[in-house]
């Protein structure tokens, strides 16, 4: 079991080395919508930034001089020559990335008006989609700085995190109350962490907001009056029936 767990992180390691490769060579995303007649690779490509161009342009020639560094250490040190370069030189890169958003721009009409209405739909649909993940990214790393408690783990995340070197046969049971136990944690963090929000005005973070009751309108008590008068009418003609009896 050990053995396996550790296989599926080697895995899920290469996985997103492999993504970061992409992204870094400049590939993009590797999902297309071939299905709907538009792929990603015909798109024009959103122009470098004027650091970026330095990086692409610079890094070969720090490479060749830092064996021994790895891509972070390279990357790293690269930012710290951008940091100190002269703003005379900056603007080269900067003039260049100018240059670019105006071709970029003009390729982008193109691409668009050679489009089918079917198609810009797609496009627009897709676009919104990378907005929605990005605002979503963007909420998350708000409510890591807000400092909001981590939701509570189940029994099998617990269970895998523990990473026993002999875990056959063992029973999931004491998982469960480790699970239980983390529930508590979390509803006890969260109260506190919600009232802080209150008073920062951020009622939009908080999962259970209190309904104001709803004020009767005019219209709706005017409806209620004949329900109430056929319930009374109703009253007196069973009183009147009993009488009789």
């Amino acid at each position: 079991m050990a053995a396996a767990l550790s296989l599926l992180g080697r895995a899920a390691a290469v996985v997103s080395g492999a993504q970061r490769l992409l992204r870094a060579c400049g590939v993009g995303s590797a999902e297309k919508s071939f299905s709907r007649g538009i792929s990603t690779d015909e798109r024009p490509k959103r122009p470098l930034s004027a650091y970026f161009r330095f990086l692409v342009e610079n890094r070969p020639v720090f490479k060749q001089k830092n064996p021994e560094m790895n891509n972070k250490e390279l990357v790293k040190k690269l930012a710290g020559v951008w940091r100190e370069l002269p703003a005379s030189q900056k603007q080269v890169y900067e003039e260049a990335t100018k240059t670019d958003w105006q071709r970029y721009g003009k390729e982008v009409a193109a691409y668009k008006a050679q489009l089918t209405p079917a198609q810009a739909a797609a496009l627009k649909e897709e676009r919104s989609k990378l907005l929605a993940k990005r605002r979503s990214l963007k909420l998350k790393r708000e409510l890591t700085v807000l400092g909001k408690p981590k939701k509570p783990r189940n029994a099998f995340n617990i269970f895998v995190s523990e990473k026993f070197k002999a875990s056959e046969g063992i029973s999931p049971t004491p998982y469960q109350q480790l699970a239980e136990d983390d529930k508590i944690r979390y509803e006890n963090e969260m109260k506190p962490w919600e009232a802080k929000m209150v008073q920062l005005g951020r009622e939009d973070l908080v999962r259970f907001k209190k309904r104001k009751p709803k004020k009767k309108t005019a219209e709706t008590a005017k409806k209620a009056e004949p329900v109430k008068a056929s319930s009374r009418e109703k009253k007196v003609k069973l009183k009147l029936k009993k009488s009789e009896e």
